[in-house]
């Protein structure tokens, strides 16, 4: 029998730099075209994602990108123990923002770990003219914060699954290296039970 873990994960970042595309292709495998509709406040979603002989379960909550909701997103992000903090490719002001919600959630919440996340290669690729963020720069910030880098298409879907698996991954190793420092718990002996990592603060 398989053990499940849960993990609050929130999605972070400036309006209409593709969020909500992110998970609809992370969960639904699908990229929906027109103009989405903007979130107000969070969405939330379950996604289970299998990690060895494990599954772990990433509660993904979608929040709003205007700055308007911004007091909002906090109450959202409180206790994540993962953060995807996105910018658009095309967009630099987008990636100024990740900056400063990279420093929010330092401040906030020092155990959360970051994901940053570029989002419509797909642009990019069919036209290199349109990058306005370059993937060097990112790199080196995502180097000096300690974050994991991706550069992501929700619509062609590329990076989109191994960007969530990653979290499930880390989040994985972590949280059972916590449950069986902190309470001397032995997995071995405990396969048939669930094990809920506390993430509230």
């Amino acid at each position: 029998m398989t053990m499940r873990v849960d993990a609050k994960v929130v999605m972070l970042g400036k309006e209409s730099v593709g969020k909500t595309s992110l998970v609809e292709r992370c969960v639904h495998h699908r990229f929906l075209v027109g103009p989405y509709q903007n979130t107000i406040g969070a969405a939330f979603v379950a996604k289970p994602i299998q990690v060895g002989d494990k599954v772990v379960t990433l509660g993904i909550w979608d929040t709003a990108g205007s700055e308007r909701y911004e007091a909002m997103s906090r109450i959202y992000y409180r206790g994540a123990r993962a953060a995807i903090v996105c910018y658009d490719l095309t967009d630099t002001s987008s990636f100024q923002r990740a900056r400063f919600w990279v420093k929010e959630l330092q401040n906030c919440d020092e155990h959360c770990k970051i994901y940053l996340c570029g989002t419509k290669i797909d642009l990019i690729e069919s036209d290199r003219g349109l990058r306005q963020v370059d993937y060097h720069d990112v790199q080196d910030f995502a180097d000096e914060i300690g974050a994991k880098h991706f550069e992501t298409s929700s619509k062609t879907g590329n990076n989109v699954d191994e960007l969530f698996q990653k979290v499930a991954e880390d989040y994985n190793s972590i949280s059972f290296q916590f449950l069986t420092e902190e309470t001397g718990i032995d997995l071995g002996q405990k396969k048939d039970s669930y094990f809920y990592s506390c993430c509230h603060s």
